[in-house]
């Protein structure tokens, strides 16, 4: 669902401390709608049953009582792991109720890789083999239609409000599918350095786009769009012909996987500016 070559210096480490994301008053000072205060979170573990099994998943939903817009999040290729549950949780600060799943729960539980990763080495790539081979659009399609009826089926979850879907490299087409599995909750979309959005197949991401009602927030990595220039300029033609509103950003300076803390190409500043458009976003269309 990812194209290899747009992963060269992908290096996760499991060590790396939650200090390293969180600091968005902070660190994105000035950048519009940023400086909002978290709330506590409840954090929660679950499973989701869909139409092929049982995923493993993690839900996050402010503290106290009250209801609030539903968000799933697709991780990128390495899956579920403590860079995206403290994602999740940030996310549910701001007022969001929030499920995190493990893309790969048909093979194993999360987390599916122990350790250390470093997209660098055959031995860690050959790891990622039967894992991907579990991700298959069909398949997506079902388990995104099972998250939002989970996500809907949550006393804090805000029915009148629509749902949002946001997505780190292969989770970028993740939530492209989910928009069209779930057109009339899902009201927003966000891709963040996502791989493999236009493609010549028939089942390319871009090509749902005229079954979707969302909005669509598209953060491309510096070195995707010089590997690739045009795919930016077929998406936006793609977005425009849909009718989908549509805001497509290169990030200059900022690699495949800028996003995600614990990885050796985590860019701070780059992904605080994206962290904010994501709000600015959501605070938009989750109405």
């Amino acid at each position: 669902m990812c194209d290899d070559d747009i992963h060269p210096g992908l290096i996760v480490d499991p060590r790396v401390s939650r200090r390293s994301f969180g600091l968005m008053a902070v660190a994105a000072a000035g950048v519009a709608g940023s400086a909002r205060a978290a709330v506590p979170v409840v954090e929660k573990e679950v499973e989701v049953r869909t139409a092929d099994g049982v995923a493993d998943a993690v839900l996050y939903h402010p503290e106290g009582k009250g209801k609030w817009p539903a968000v799933l999040i697709w991780t990128d290729v390495v899956g579920l792991r403590q860079a995206f549950r403290d994602m999740g949780r940030r996310l549910a600060g701001e007022g969001y109720v929030v499920l995190v799943p493990n893309v790969y729960y048909r093979v194993r539980r999360s987390p599916v890789i122990e350790g250390s990763f470093d997209f660098n080495k055959p031995e860690d790539r050959a790891k990622l083999t039967p894992l991907r081979a579990s991700v298959t659009p069909d398949g997506v399609d079902r388990d995104a239609i099972a998250y939002l009826a989970f996500l809907d089926a949550r006393s804090q979850t805000d029915h009148g409000k629509k749902a949002g879907v946001q997505g780190y490299c292969m989770g970028g087409p993740l939530s492209f599918r989910t928009a069209a599995a779930v057109s009339d909750r899902i009201a927003a979309v966000a891709s963040f350095h996502g791989g493999g959005l236009v493609t010549d197949q028939p089942t390319s991401p871009h090509l749902l786009l005229p079954k979707t009602k969302a909005e669509y927030l598209i953060a491309v990595a510096d070195n995707d769009d010089k590997a690739a220039p045009t795919v930016k300029d077929s998406l936006a033609a793609a977005m425009t012909a849909a009718g989908r509103p549509h805001r497509i950003e290169v990030y200059a300076g900022a690699s495949h996987g800028w996003c995600v803390p614990g990885s050796a190409i985590y860019n701070e500043a780059a992904a605080e500016k994206a962290w904010a458009e994501l709000l600015a976003l959501y605070r938009r269309t989750l109405v």
